[in-house]
């Protein structure tokens, strides 16, 4: 495990800010600061930094090999994220379904897709040694 002393930081680019910080907001994302560029989110106790570049979307976004997002270690955790993108009708790349069933490895997993075609991919593993 990492210390608390450390956080991920990822950079993605960005069509729309207003746009996007909307749709952070509504996953329950926070927004830690806003500039005419960029907007610097606290996405589940990381960073994730989404700097204004409407020339590198992508324009037909696959789940592989580009997609981020959040593998959770308890399960109510998982179904609350799933159910507040469910309340806030964000979109959805990929509706929820189990991965790798019966295998030790198997999950369940759903992909959003940001106002910039990001995919983000929310997961849970039966099997919490699995994480990793």
């Amino acid at each position: 495990m990492r210390d608390v002393n450390k956080i991920f930081h990822l950079a993605v680019p960005c069509a729309d800010l207003d746009a996007t910080a909307d749709f952070y907001e509504k996953l329950g994302c926070r927004i830690a600061r806003r500039y005419d560029d960029r907007v610097t989110l606290d996405f589940f106790g990381d960073q994730v930094v989404c700097h204004l570049s409407p020339d590198e979307i992508d324009e037909k976004p696959k789940m592989y090999p580009r997609h981020y997002g959040i593998t959770f270690l308890n399960k109510e955790e998982f179904d609350r994220c799933l159910e507040a993108a469910q309340e806030q009708e964000l979109p959805f790349f990929q509706t929820p379904m189990v991965r790798f069933k019966g295998k030790q490895e198997e999950h369940i997993t759903f992909f959003l897709i940001d106002p910039s075609n990001n995919l983000l991919e929310f997961k849970y593993y039966l099997d919490a040694e699995m994480a990793y």
